[in-house]
């Protein structure tokens, strides 16, 4: 019996070798290592960014509830990957189904394998822009946490990522990125996910934050970050992340992604810089925590625009991103909803903002496969902006509300006061992130 099962084993993975190789052989010639590498690596840098926007989101909420704001984060990996694996990556960019979703041919990443998909690489193998595109899937769910950071039920929030995900993230992600998708088809552009990362989780952070209700003692007591440093490390990762998020998105290395990698940094300083000058004048210090926000309003602001416009563009739309996003998290406070992290104000004002700016300085000298906007011609791409921040901000905050309101039906949103109070760490995790 046992020579039997060893001579089966032999059989299997010989037949599996032989399989594997005839598909590496077919697809050589299609391949370039370069631009693979890249992919590869700037997958890898995505996948940085949310540990990174856990340490950036740790450290802004009270000691009581760093674990419960990181697991957030952190869980979101694993959750989104699987669902990405399944059904997520087939109706984000499968074939597509009358230009609103991407049917299942793909589920189980069948039929995704290492011959490229010349739709959208045609350099590199289907399965790495698979896995590289994974990685916007899982850091977009996490960044609509900071609405509703120190309240939620984690029993919830797994529940929010799934639906959200797959009701939300992925019809979106195939308007603007699959091949057929309305959007795309209408000459929106949105080059590393202006629209489908940043707009839509900020959206949705909104609705979260008025669903789910104010922090207890928010604006009747100081609420203040309890380790900035944290927040600045998961900053610095974030930024360095965000150049496999953008520049990356060029799928090859080369000129295009050099563009929006200087870009990317361009703007990031410029809000920085503009963040801290107005703070200082209106609050009459700068403060490390404005910086760190600033940089990140700067980097999600750009990210629309990355592969379509020059550096001093660049420049622009991060002093815009640094004002505008500013101005933002100020007012909160007097219209009274509690975004608890500014998800909204950073992320969802951001995406407007660049997404906007795209239709103003895109330029078809920086990216062929472009269009040059308004201030270079061409009125009907910014009208097309528009009308896609109209429909996806609009869809995303009402599905958002669907989805929010009926896991607040059946299994309850909020904490209750007495958890809320002890913090989500013990109450929900069973753990401290400290031990003092």
């Amino acid at each position: 019996m046992t020579k039997l099962w060893s001579t089966m084993f032999f059989i299997f993975f010989s037949l599996s070798g032989i399989a594997l190789g005839q598909e590496n052989t077919s697809a050589v010639s299609g391949i370039d290592t370069g631009d693979t590498a890249w992919i590869l690596f700037s997958a890898a840098l995505v996948m940085l960014m949310t540990p990174g926007l856990a340490l950036f989101y740790g450290g802004m909420v009270r000691g009581k509830n760093v674990l419960g704001t990181i697991m957030q984060s952190f869980v979101a990996m694993a959750v989104i990957s699987v669902q990405w694996i399944l059904i997520g990556y087939s109706l984000s960019f499968g074939p597509d189904v009358n230009g609103l979703i991407g049917n299942l041919d793909w589920i189980g990443l069948n039929g995704v394998g290492i011959n490229p998909n010349s739709d959208y690489a045609p350099t590199i193998p289907h399965i790495a822009f698979m896995i590289y595109q994974a990685m916007f899937a899982v850091i977009t769910p996490a960044l609509i946490t900071g609405a509703f950071a120190e309240r939620m039920k984690f029993s919830a929030y797994f529940v929010f990522i799934l639906l959200w995900s797959t009701f939300v993230y992925d019809p979106v992600a195939h308007w603007v990125w699959g091949t057929g998708g309305w959007l795309k088809k209408m000459g929106t552009l949105d080059f590393a996910g202006g629209i489908v990362v940043h707009l839509i989780s900020g959206i949705s952070a909104l609705a979260a934050a008025l669903v789910i209700g104010k922090r207890k003692g928010y604006l009747q007591e100081a609420i203040y970050p309890h380790n900035l440093p944290m927040t600045v490390l998961g900053t610095g990762l974030l930024w360095f992340g965000w150049f496999g998020f953008n520049a990356g998105s060029a799928l090859s290395a080369g000129t295009l992604s050099t563009w929006a990698f200087v870009s990317t940094h361009t703007s990031a300083v410029a809000a920085t810089v503009i963040w801290i000058i107005i703070e200082w004048i209106h609050r009459g210090k700068p403060t490390m925590f404005g910086a760190a926000t600033g940089s990140i309003a700067g980097l999600a602001t750009i990210t629309p625009a990355s592969g379509f416009v020059t550096p001093m563009s660049a420049l622009i739309i991060g002093l815009l991103a640094g004002a505008v996003c500013y101005t933002s998290l100020n007012i909160k406070g007097k219209i009274g909803y509690d975004d608890s992290l500014d998800a909204f104000g950073v992320h969802g004002i951001g995406g407007i903002i660049g997404t906007l700016a795209t239709g103003l300085f895109a330029q078809t000298a920086i990216n062929p496969s472009g269009s040059n906007g308004l201030f270079f011609g061409n009125h009907k791409m910014f009208m097309s902006q528009m009308i896609a921040i109209l429909v996806t901000a609009i869809y995303s905050f009402f599905v958002s509300l669907i989805i929010l309101k009926l896991i607040d039906k059946i299994i309850g949103l909020r904490v209750d006061e007495d958890s809320e109070i002890s913090g989500l760490d013990i109450s929900q995790h069973g753990e401290k992130g400290y031990s003092l």
